[in-house]
């Protein structure tokens, strides 16, 4: 299980990207906490609740990384 972060700061094409905890990527403050979840799936859901366009970061949560 992972503690999953969604970045409140969008990237400069509009995605809210999602995280795991310990991501060298992962902004340190401007954050969401998600919830705890084996996969990054449940958590992508969860921030598409907080934030319209969402996505997952390429390093730690490629399976839910779509570009």
């Amino acid at each position: 299980m992972a503690r999953y972060y969604v970045n409140n700061n969008q990237q400069a094409n509009g995605d809210h990207e999602v995280h795991a905890l310990g991501c060298s990527f992962m902004p340190t403050s401007n954050r969401t906490y998600l919830g705890e979840y084996s996969t990054c799936r449940p958590a992508v859901t969860e921030a598409r609740k907080h934030h319209r366009q969402v996505n997952g970061c390429y390093y730690c949560a490629r399976e839910c990384h779509t570009q």
